[in-house]
Order: C-alpha cells, then sequence, then structure tokens
C-alpha cells in the first residue's frame, strides 16, 4: 500500500508544481483516481499528505481543491524562505563539512553552469532544485528541513510560471557558487549574509513579476 500511495502522491503533486492540473480545480477522491489510475484508498492517503503540505483542501464530502496561492501568499512564503533558509546554510558552514559532502552542491552548481550555456532553464531549475534540496540534507535539523521543503513546494508553481520571464540566473548560479565557497571556509556568518542576499534578490524579482500577473492563478 505504502508504494501506491507514494506513487499516487508524487505523480498528483508534480500535476500540481508543473500546473498540468490548474489551481482552483475541486474533483472527488474517485476523480482523481481515475485520473492517475489508482484505487481511492491510495489517492485519499496522498490528498491527505498533500493537504498537510498547504496544497490542496479536503472538501468533507466533495473530494479536494486545488489550492491557489495569492501574490499575497507568495510574499508571507519568501519572508519566512529568507528568514529560515539563510540559518539552515549557516548550519552547514558551522559542520565539519567534507569535499564529499560538498560535492552534491558542486555538482547541482555545474549543472546550473552548463544548462545556461545550452540556454536550457528547465535543466537550469532542476538543478537549483537539487542545490537546495542538498544543502537542507546537510543542515541536520530535520524540522527546519521539513518546514522549507514545504514553503518550496509552495513556491515552486509561481516559479515555473515565472522562470522564462525573469532574467536569465547567471547571477544566481554565480551567487550559489559563493555559498559553496562560505560553506567550505567554514564562514558561518558570510554564508548567513550571502544566502540572505541571494533569497532577497531573487524574491524581489520575482515578486515584481507577480503584481503584474495578480489575474492569473497560481
Amino acid at each position: 500500500m505504502k508504494g501506491l500511495v507514494d506513487d499516487a502522491y508524487g505523480r498528483l503533486k508534480k500535476e500540481i508544481m508543473t500546473s498540468g492540473i490548474p489551481a482552483g480545480l475541486q474533483a472527488t477522491e474517485q476523480e482523481f483516481a481515475d485520473r492517475f489510475g489508482v484505487s481511492r484508498t491510495p489517492m485519499r492517503e496522498a490528498l491527505l499528505r498533500l493537504s498537510a503540505e498547504g496544497l490542496v483542501e479536503l472538501i468533507p464530502r466533495r473530494g479536494a481543491r486545488i489550492l491557489s496561492l495569492s501574490v499575497e501568499d507568495m510574499r508571507e512564503v519568501y519572508d519566512i524562505l529568507i528568514a529560515l533558509e539563510p540559518e539552515a546554510a549557516a548550519r552547514v558552514a558551522a559542520s565539519t563539512v567534507s569535499e564529499e559532502a560538498l560535492s552534491g552542491l558542486e555538482d547541482a552548481t555545474k549543472r546550473m553552469e552548463e544548462a545556461l550555456e545550452k540556454d536550457d532553464l528547465d535543466a537550469w531549475a532542476s538543478a537549483d532544485t537539487d542545490f537546495h534540496e542538498q544543502l537542507l540534507r546537510l543542515c541536520g535539523n530535520a524540522r527546519m528541513q521539513r518546514i522549507i521543503r514545504t514553503l518550496l513546494d509552495q513556491s515552486h508553481r509561481a516559479r515555473s510560471i515565472t522562470l522564462r520571464l525573469r532574467s536569465k540566473p547567471h547571477q544566481s548560479t554565480q551567487e550559489h557558487r559563493e555559498i559553496i565557497e562560505c560553506i567550505r571556509r567554514g564562514d558561518l556568518e558570510t554564508t548567513r549574509r550571502t544566502f540572505r542576499e541571494h533569497r532577497v534578490r531573487a524574491a524581489d524579482e520575482l515578486m515584481a513579476i507577480l503584481e503584474n500577473m495578480k489575474h492569473l492563478r497560481l
């Protein structure tokens, strides 16, 4: 059963995060189950998990609705990310991080650079997601990881929609390199400051675009 639930959860979550299923859509458990070719029980469990992550709203006897995210919602999400993610990065810098542990961050950043050379923004976004996931794994605080992952999931749709409306992410990629070097030196304060500046700049750019797209449902 767990495998069926994980599969239903993963497939539905991917559809939500890539806007394959539009925000605001409401359907019964059976309709969601039919869409993905699974039975109602694993789909019910998948919807419960997605509800806990703030991606769907469960409606008694009526199934579930894919939640929209307003500009105000996204501003709140990024306010919390700006507060928490730099602390996660600082925790990594404070620990004794081996070159082997840093290799995941290095690999993700290299893939970002290669993606930009090929003008492949989807590949860049995938590598960027991997970078932030690798960093979370290294921070060593399970509760912080869960909170930040939930917020990153909620922000994913907005990032996907605005990815091609923003300037090419050369600066963001360079900032990832700088963050790695700060961590490698064990420089807590510079890591925290560099990561925060990275998040604030990216958030400001994204929010400016979203302000001009208020008519869209994310």
